[in-house]
């Protein structure tokens, strides 16, 4: 086993254990009895040597190297939350009575009332469109009931026409918590319309034409650009401040809206109440914005969304949401006047009367 026989005297002693099992056995005995003790002996060893290491290494040193920084802000938590509670809630309770003393709350609520949705209060209007309950009962008894919405709109709005087929835009604040929603043409034909889909980030609303009333547009005078518009563009928009239509002109006064919003325009139009979802056109009948809100300490100062923002939600519709939904590409309008543009954009434009 220690390698000190020859050639020959290995050879002999091989074929000795070949012939002799009892022999071979206590060989192999043997030989796994001494790698027990060798493995044991160098167990040891290494036990001694680990013990030699450990006695020169600095502890402290290494755990404040290995241990995670989020562990030890753990083990220091634990140890003193309470006292971290009690100082946070003497803190946000200070904050708190500085902000009150100072009057914080009241030029928040200031700032956040200064831009104006323009959703049209229907509550309390006289609505000359509305028949009297004697007129109902004549027409229940002569049979001529016509078609429409039976109750007064809580609000009104103003929305306009994405196809030819019934659907059409309007800002999502202006249909939101809705039981019911109609749309009015210029000529006071009501129609019952579903809402397909809303964005309440670009505050954009697509509304869809349900009724069996309803006979398609001939036409779509208008296209959507793309681009955005240059300040001090001549603009103008169509809406419903009112039971009848009313124009707005003006031009673009900022390429940023409230308080510096990139997704919408600032322009210098007069514009009221219901008149939220209106189309913004350019001089050469491009539809350019929604019409969204006014700044009330502003003179002047009105908000549309930009139309790119519009067709980033139309593309960001599902599927079977807008495959109906095509826009029209060919542009009738420019070149015309004023007055024929708005001839042929009227039409288009519709009241939004929300219940």
């Amino acid at each position: 086993m220690n390698g000190e026989m020859s050639g020959e005297e290995l050879a002999a002693f091989e074929a000795l254990r070949k012939t002799d099992p009892a022999l071979d056995q206590e060989i192999v005995s043997h030989q796994a009895f001494l790698n027990t003790l060798q493995e044991y002996g160098s167990r040891h060893k290494l036990i001694s040597e680990m013990n030699a290491i450990h006695e020169g290494l600095n502890i402290d040193a290494i755990k404040s190297d290995v241990i995670p920084t989020s562990t030890i802000i753990r083990i220091l938590w634990n140890k003193y939350r309470m006292n971290a509670a009690v100082a946070a809630s003497v803190a946000i309770l200070a904050v708190f009575a500085t902000l009150f003393s100072t009057g914080f709350f009241s030029r928040t609520n200031a700032l956040n009332s200064g831009y104006n949705a323009l959703r049209r209060e229907m509550k309390e209007v006289d609505r000359k469109i509305q028949r009297s309950k004697n007129e109902v009962i004549r027409d229940i008894k002569s049979g001529s009931v016509k078609k429409g919405p039976a109750k007064v709109s809580q609000y009104a709005g103003t929305g306009f026409a994405l196809t030819t087929s019934g659907y059409i835009v309007t800002n999502n604040h202006v249909v939101e918590g809705a039981d019911s929603v109609y749309v009015q043409s210029i000529n006071g034909e009501s129609y019952k319309v579903k809402t397909v889909y809303k964005d309440p980030k670009y505050d954009i609303a697509i509304l869809q034409i349900t009724d069996d009333s309803f006979s398609s547009l001939k036409s779509l005078p208008y296209t959507f650009k793309k681009s955005s518009s240059n300040l001090g563009e001549f603009v103008y928009t169509i809406g419903f401040p009112r039971d009848n239509y009313v124009l707005g002109n003006g031009y673009v006064s900022s390429e940023t809206g409230f308080e510096g919003d990139t997704i919408q325009y600032q322009i210098d139009i007069p514009v009221n109440g219901g008149n939220s979802g209106g189309p913004l056109l350019d001089s050469k009948g491009n539809i350019i914005g929604v019409i969204s809100g006014k700044q009330d300490n502003a003179d002047g100062a009105s908000f549309a969304i930009k139309s790119k923002y519009l067709l980033k939600v139309i593309d960001d519709m599902p599927y079977k949401d807008k495959k109906e939904l095509t826009l029209n590409k060919k542009n009738l309008l420019s070149g015309l006047s004023r007055t024929d543009q708005i001839d042929k954009v009227r039409d288009c434009v519709f009241m939004v009367k929300v219940y």
